[in-house]
């Protein structure tokens, strides 16, 4: 398995890149490989599941009956590499930073690019994703500690059962932030009204109650420290179908890698509100 290498944030660089096409831009040219917290804030980011067009219509019934972990945005014709309901020139051969290739269950690579492996029957699939409210966390004075830290989102398994369709099933998985208790209350009034990126919290508190036995170990992501007077916040999370993909086995799919998304032309503050 080939595996792209990490390498150290870079926030100087990551402030710059404002705009969804610049994003895309760079991500193409093979001259950003980070992942994608913090970029082009103003607009919308999208988790990725690829599958076989055998696979589509079960994957997209698991999405409609787990909406919280999996909001729909946008859906591709087979075969069809552009999704021209979420930008003009978005290819998702080239545009994510790092993909995952999924065999049989097992990750097998992470490419920086999926031109060699496309075939005529896949199915892209976007979904919300929780950087798409954080602007609006932070334009509400709440820090974001792995924004502010130029590090990816911790994100980890839980005891919880997502509800399964046809092969589909497995454990939901949650992003985590440490806030507050008062900025934890106006995040939830937040991102309640933002169902189409994941909505509000699932848990807040304890994390064992969860499932989650080692805070400080995400399963996805990287790790935050929670200050004496902060409380976890967890959002169901888009790496969900990653998870399920390790328990259902499918024989090939490519997502996205955990951080690593999506950038739309879909602007955030044009996201349906309830």
């Amino acid at each position: 398995m080939s595996v792209v290498p990490p390498r150290a944030p870079a926030t100087a660089g990551r402030a710059s890149l404002m705009s969804a096409r610049e994003v895309r831009q760079e991500i193409r040219a093979g001259r950003w490989r980070d992942h994608t917290s913090g970029l082009a804030p103003l607009n919308v980011q999208g988790n990725v599941v690829i599958l076989p067009a055998s696979l589509a219509s079960d994957f997209l019934r698991f999405c409609q009956r787990n909406p919280k972990p999996c909001p729909l945005l946008g859906v591709s014709e087979p075969g069809d590499p552009m999704l021209p309901t979420l930008g003009a020139d978005i290819d998702i051969r080239s545009d994510v930073p790092r993909y995952r290739v999924w065999r049989n269950g097992e990750l097998a690579d992470e490419p920086a690019d999926i031109a060699a492996l496309w075939q005529g029957d896949l199915v892209t699939f976007v979904l919300g994703c929780s950087f798409s409210f954080e602007h609006a966390l932070i334009e509400a004075g709440i820090e974001l500690r792995h924004v502010r830290q130029g590090r990816n989102v911790a994100m980890y398994r839980t005891n919880i059962p997502t509800a399964p369709a046809g092969p589909f099933h497995g454990p939901l998985v949650v992003s985590m932030r440490p806030m507050k208790a008062a900025d934890a209350i106006r995040a939830v009034q937040i991102t309640a009204r933002v169902s189409a990126v994941h909505g509000a919290p699932v848990h807040l508190g304890d994390p064992a109650l969860i499932g989650i036995t080692d805070i400080a170990r995400p399963d996805f992501g990287d790790p935050v420290a929670i200050e004496p007077d902060e409380l976890p916040v967890f959002w169901a999370c888009g790496v969900t179908p990653q998870a399920v993909v390790m328990a259902a086995r499918p024989g090939f799919c490519i997502t996205h890698a955990p951080g690593y998304m999506l950038v739309t032309d879909w602007l955030n503050r044009d996201l349906p509100f309830t």
